[in-house]
């Protein structure tokens, strides 16, 4: 497709902020992790099973658009694998999940979500599939109400008739704050299985830094919404916070998570998630080096980025862009980049709002003209197949 133009963007979202470099532990009180539990995976996990850190990926890397998987489609946002492949697409507008066959692009109504109130950056965000899939056919969203952002799973019946095999939602997890802008709203389960979720702040930026506020964190949780045992502080959901809009997350190949999430003005992040941590919004945007924030990872002026999913794969972090149009690439040594980031597909997909690790060298890449910001064309949504290096 030529390139699309997008619509001026008004909010960029991402906060993070800085590390001092000093060793401090940059959590806030009632954070810290717990002497006498273990700790949830990190930068210094020791990764699956005695897993070897792998080499570093070459510095200059490649990305092929191999096909276009499917077209048509509205306002995609959350995308969930299936066991077998095939993909659940979440529309943020319609409230609808749709099934997308892995082999040939067929598009399945699965059914709505009951209770999705759209409306500016709000909606049906996230999707999960419960990783006991098999046995308990599960489907986890986050998704904007009219009152709150809530996390719910719902049964999927594949035997009943399209667009009817979502169950009634079962809400795990109510009363994450709402706006019209830094929902957050991506959702994945972690090797470790449990359910990790990125929220915004909404635009008050003082629940970043508010440890009682399920705003502008990370928060890990059990399959039922509780606080994962070994949590930082045990009866809490946070994970890290300081965050201005989570809309990232993916695991290496040695557990450790890694978090994309918008700048304000200035700069979008690429995080290096510990548990306990903080990571700096609003009092630091980008890499500022003061004591007690985390800096991140990798850094962009927010109109060469502004990052929606992000997904491992080949030893790097790849990284979907809205405002920017690019997919970008982390080549990692351990936890560091082992080069400088390399943008890829500029300007010819339009806005890109998610990337999904396909196995081996393959991604799965979503655009997002439809989101009300594009300047969608004939054909738009995508879903295109790409091959990496």
């Amino acid at each position: 497709m030529t390139a699309a133009l997008a619509a001026a963007v008004a909010l960029l979202a991402t906060g993070c902020a800085s590390d001092g470099g000093d060793g401090e532990s940059g959590g806030l009180p009632g954070l810290t992790p717990s002497a006498s539990a273990p700790r949830s995976p990190g930068p210094e996990s020791s990764g699956p099973a005695g897993t070897p850190e792998p080499s570093p990926p070459p510095a200059k890397g490649s990305v092929r658009t191999a096909s276009t998987l499917t077209e048509g489609l509205k306002s995609p946002w959350g995308v969930a694998v299936l066991p077998g492949g095939d993909l659940l697409v979440a529309s943020r507008d319609e409230g609808t999940v749709t099934r997308v066959g892995a082999e040939d692009g067929k598009k399945t109504p699965v059914g709505s979500v009951p209770g999705v109130s759209p409306g500016g950056e709000g909606g049906l965000l996230g999707l999960a599939v419960s990783p006991a899939f098999a046995s308990d056919r599960q489907v986890y969203a986050y998704f904007t109400t009219e009152s709150d952002n809530r996390i719910a799973r719902m049964l999927f019946d594949e035997r009943k008739p399209a667009g009817q095999q979502l169950g009634a939602p079962d809400t795990v997890l109510r009363d994450i704050p709402k706006g019209l802008t830094h929902n957050g709203g991506r959702i994945a389960f972690g090797p470790d299985k449990m359910l990790y979720a990125g929220t915004g702040e909404v635009g008050e930026t003082g629940l970043a830094q508010d440890p009682e506020s399920l705003g502008g964190k990370i928060l890990r949780m059990t399959p039922d919404g509780r606080p994962a045992p070994d949590n930082p502080k045990p009866d809490s959901l946070v994970y890290s916070l300081g965050h201005r809009n989570v809309q990232g997350l993916a695991w290496d190949s040695r557990d450790r998570l890694w978090a994309a999430e918008f700048g304000q003005n200035t700069w979008d992040e690429l995080n290096l998630i510990e548990p306990g941590k903080n990571y700096g919004w609003p009092e630091v945007e980008g890499r500022g080096g003061k004591a007690g924030f985390v800096d991140p990872v990798a850094q962009w002026p927010t109109e060469e980025a502004s990052p929606s999913g992000i997904a491992y794969a080949e030893g790097s972090i790849w990284m979907a862009g809205l405002r920017g149009e690019r997919l970008w690439r982390v080549p990692l040594d351990g936890t560091k980049p082992s080069a400088d980031s390399e943008a890829f597909l500029n300007g010819k997909h339009g806005r890109l709002r998610t990337v999904v690790a396909a196995g081996g060298s393959r991604l799965w890449l979503v655009t997002s003209e439809t989101d009300t910001r594009g300047t969608p064309e004939r054909g738009d949504d995508r879903i295109l197949g790409l091959e990496v290096s």
